[in-house]
């Protein structure tokens, strides 16, 4: 059974790491951002977010856990009275496949009840259909698309 633990300090610096890196890398990807500029730009982004890491205001980050294991993170933060956003939500190499995060989304929403959300959005790159999959099995529904083609 999954539970979500509030991030302490070290488990948050651990993530930041991880988090600027793969932000800055989904973004090239994604053809937004250039190599050169994508690191300092996610940085930038992060510390604009969460100012004060994980003690900012109206921004939860928990991890996963599995028993005693550590198996991912999840990132709620509360933008309107009633409406939140997941910034991120991410399943450690080695565990994914395994219905974590699925089962992190069922108890976020959970969390996001006890706070009074209403609606929880969140942003899913275009490249990851297995997110995509995910979300839409569990009852999120696009509501913007932008598309690109490369000429």
């Amino acid at each position: 059974m999954v539970r979500l633990d509030k991030m302490n300090s070290s488990e948050f610096e651990q993530y930041l790491s991880h988090a600027i890196r793969g932000y800055a890398d989904e973004h090239v990807k994604a053809g937004n951002w250039n190599e050169q500029e994508a690191l300092s730009k996610a940085t930038k982004e992060y510390e604009r977010l969460l100012p004060d890491g994980e003690k900012t205001a109206n921004h939860t980050l928990f991890t996963i856990r599995d028993e005693d294991k550590e198996v991912g993170m999840i990132w709620l933060a509360q933008r309107a009275n009633d409406k939140g956003f997941i910034y991120d939500i991410n399943i450690w190499e080695e565990n994914q496949g395994r219905g974590y995060g699925k089962q992190a989304m069922i108890e976020i929403e959970k969390v996001a009840r006890k706070l009074g959300l209403k609606s929880i959005k969140l942003h899913v790159f275009g490249h990851n259909r297995v997110a995509r999959g995910l979300y839409e099995k569990l009852g999120y529904l696009e509501t913007s698309i932008v598309m690109e083609k490369k000429i």
